[in-house]
């Protein structure tokens, strides 16, 4: 939905960024880089619902690591919850 307007385009693509490290999150890496466009750009992203995500993610974690078998997945997403705090300025790459 973001995709369709342009001024929410660079959103979308902060979208598409996070469903493809969640479809497969085995691999991947993300790295961060210090922009200032980015730093207003992540300000606006938690103001609109970058903290629920994140808050989502983190529970979600929580819950998988109570268990041996779901450590891994927890661990994958605390690692997109901090994706889900910034996507702006984040790199996915391969481990």
């Amino acid at each position: 939905m973001w995709s369709i307007t342009i001024v929410g385009i660079p959103v979308g693509q902060q979208c598409f960024k996070f469903a493809k490290v969640s479809a497969a999150p085995f691999g991947k890496d993300i790295e961060f880089t210090r922009r200032r466009g980015s730093l207003l750009l992540n300000v606006l992203w938690l103001i609109l619902g970058g903290v629920p995500l994140a808050l989502e993610e983190v529970g979600v974690g929580i819950v998988l690591c109570l268990t041996i078998i779901g450590i891994p997945f927890g661990l994958q997403h605390f690692k997109l919850a901090e994706l889900a705090l910034r996507p702006f300025g984040a790199r996915i790459i391969r481990a």
